[in-house]
């Protein structure tokens, strides 16, 4: 069974919400990344404050869209000093870029829940090219309120930030970053 035919039955199932927008809940959706320090240990940060226009028809997949603006000041490594030199011009010059941008350009799926998103990423000025793999985690009703659908997703990928001008320390302090993004869409309820 395919990621689209999976869907397609679970939204057959559920059809009196067809007509409902989806919609992105913050309380469980998240952007991490990790950064590899000198070969030693891994950093992960956070980015506190995003905005993500998303629009998700489990009929027609391929017309996923995905708009995701980043607050390029919200980056939160649990250590203050070191957040503070990543907003700095050595890495996101967030006086100058204010926003991580992400807008989709296409979706293919790749197995029964997995597909392909890519999408142009813009980060301090420089757009590039990117590509992450989705995942559905699940798709049904909401155990604590059943007239309300949930569509999670585990959206993974790795962004080079040398591509977009962030050379400061590399390789040292790792050019290639591992993001993970968790989304969880609600519909009606």
């Amino acid at each position: 069974m395919t990621l689209r035919a999976a869907l397609l039955a679970a939204a057959a199932a559920f059809a009196p919400l067809p007509a409902l927008a989806w919609t992105v809940d913050p309380s469980h959706t998240s952007v991490t990344f990790t950064v590899n320090h000198l070969g030693f240990s891994d950093v992960t940060g956070v980015f506190r404050d995003w905005d993500a226009d998303v629009t998700f028809d489990p009929d027609d997949l391929a017309a996923t869209a995905v708009t995701f603006t980043i607050d390029a000041a919200s980056v939160d490594t649990l250590w203050p000093a070191r957040d503070e030199h990543i907003r700095a011009a050595d890495f996101l010059d967030v006086a100058n870029h204010p926003e991580i941008v992400f807008v989709s350009t296409g979706v293919e799926t790749t197995g029964d829940t997995s597909a392909v998103m890519t999408g142009d990423l813009t980060i301090r000025g420089v757009t590039q090219p990117v590509s992450f793999d989705a995942t559905l985690n699940n798709l049904g009703p909401n155990p604590f309120n059943p007239s309300q659908q949930i569509a999670g997703f585990t959206i993974t990928g790795e962004i080079d930030r040398s591509a977009f001008g962030i050379d400061f320390g590399a390789p040292a302090i790792g050019a290639v970053l591992p993001v993970t993004i968790n989304v969880e869409l609600t519909q009606g309820g």
